[in-house]
């Protein structure tokens, strides 16, 4: 008993803690990220925008177009065309490569490598009036998936029991449901509001596991330990959308956004067990709700664009530290590394070159050209580290056919997130923290913007 005792312990402080990494794998799956960073709280938060948008470093924010849908702002929901009808979808295949420093004799580098792919988003928008819009989008939130190990050198636990391994793997996500309108209430000028419905389950699981037992009884065979979370909440958007231009030659636009914040929640389940060679015992059930909380966000953008060129600004602010000051994901004796919340700043920038929309002869004049760049903070912080973030992104928009609105929509992303810190100090040794690399492909299409939906014929 007192050994099992001295086992659990040891599980919780070292699954708090960024693992070794095993040995690369090269797999592929239905899960969005592998990353050891969305090893705590909701995970890894998905970049938001159709394909066209994260092909533009996902600037969106003030962007108003009649043959794009918006998902960022439901104030661009009122420049749908009235007789007509816009439809997105979207899915993304991702390779991802993480490494990581084990400082010993000899310092050495373990990396690991991952492909996934699955959907990413589904959205339209429709007309109610002149001037009113709607609009309904289905995107991920967050993303969890990892899959590790380390071997567990201490003298207690090996003079004790012997040498062990800690494994560490989970997989789940958090999706959002938006609708909502947008409304121009006068020339120039418009006002979008939304409801978004978080939902979604995360498991997370650590394994203790003896590969060479020295106790000579053979009773204890593993320690296993199953964390779930499952959300479900409701909150609301706000945005605005501003013209300070708007002619047959060029439009620019300012743009804002306001998402309310509050608590999330999630209901969590958390239990360990023991297996040995006869039975499965459990040791600890817990059954509680976190009191972790989304965050208040505020974005801006401005956005410019003539026949052939599109290009825009985004900033976005989230509160996640404020929101979560006493919300630490550690260990109640702080043996493990602590993870705690972070505010986070955002800056995204696109541009999007279309040589000639109406060039009858040659095509590739017809494709619209994007690239993009993005630059920010990861929300949570390891250890006191701060993890920053980046990626640059390429894409482009091949049309349906001749003077059509209808197109297909790749895009590449290149990104990382990369510890301000190299190492921090755990339990009297230094950890390396994990860099975090990413390729990913995106395909999307954009559909029905060209077509009279909702014109009334009449057959004689």
């Amino acid at each position: 008993m007192q050994l099992n005792k001295q086992i659990f312990k040891v599980i919780t402080t070292v699954s708090l803690a960024l693992p070794s990494l095993a040995a690369a794998q090269n797999l592929t799956s239905s899960i969005n990220t592998f990353s050891p960073y969305s090893m705590y709280g909701l995970g890894e938060l998905a970049t938001p925008g159709t394909t066209s948008m994260r092909s533009m470093g996902g600037v969106g924010v003030a962007m108003r177009s009649t043959n794009k849908v918006n998902v960022l702002n439901p104030a661009a929901y009122s420049q749908t065309p009235q007789k007509s009808f816009l439809f997105e979808f979207g899915v993304e295949a991702g390779h991802f490569r993480n490494s990581q420093t084990k400082y010993g004799t000899p310092q050495t580098t373990a990396r690991t490598a991952y492909n996934s792919i699955n959907f990413h988003e589904i959205a339209f928008q429709m007309p109610l009036a002149k001037g009113l819009g709607f609009g309904f989008s289905l995107t991920p939130y967050s993303n969890v998936g990892y899959n590790m190990h380390s071997d567990e050198l201490s003298s207690g636990v090996a003079g004790n029991l012997g040498r062990a391994q800690y494994q560490y793997y989970g997989d789940g996500d958090v999706t959002e449901a938006k609708a909502g309108i947008g409304w121009s209430p006068f020339k120039n000028f418009s006002i979008g509001a939304a409801m978004q419905y978080y939902w979604g389950n995360i498991t997370r699981n650590y394994k203790a596991v003896p590969t060479d037992i020295i106790t000579g009884s053979g009773e204890y065979s593993t320690t296993t330990g199953i964390d779930t979370y499952d959300v479900s909440r409701i909150k609301a958007q706000f945005g605005v959308q501003w013209n300070a231009i708007l002619n047959a030659r060029r439009a620019l636009t300012f743009g804002a956004t306001y998402d309310i914040g509050g608590l999330l929640g999630p209901k969590s389940l958390k239990y360990v067990y023991i297996d040995n060679l006869l039975t499965s015992t459990v040791r600890n059930e817990e059954d509680t709700s976190l009191p972790l909380r989304l965050p208040r966000q505020i974005a801006a953008g401005v956005f410019y664009q003539t026949v052939s060129l599109r290009m825009g600004v985004d900033y976005v602010y989230q509160n996640w530290g404020d929101e979560n000051s006493n919300f630490l994901e550690s260990d109640g004796a702080g043996k493990g590394v602590t993870v705690a919340y972070h505010n986070t700043n955002t800056v995204r920038l696109g541009l999007e070159v279309t040589p000639k929309p109406i060039d009858t002869r040659n095509y590739l004049n017809r494709v619209a050209y994007r690239v993009g760049f993005r630059y920010g903070d990861y929300y949570q912080t390891f250890g006191g580290s701060v993890v920053r973030q980046m990626a640059v992104t390429a894409g482009i928009g091949l049309p349906v056919k001749l003077f059509g609105r209808s197109s297909v929509d790749v895009g590449f992303e290149f990104g990382m997130r990369d510890p301000v810190k190299d190492k921090i100090t755990l339990n009297d040794n230094i950890v390396g923290l994990v860099k975090n690399t990413y390729y990913k492909f995106s395909i999307g299409v954009s559909l029905f913007g060209e077509d009279d939906w909702f014109r009334r014929y009449k057959f004689k």
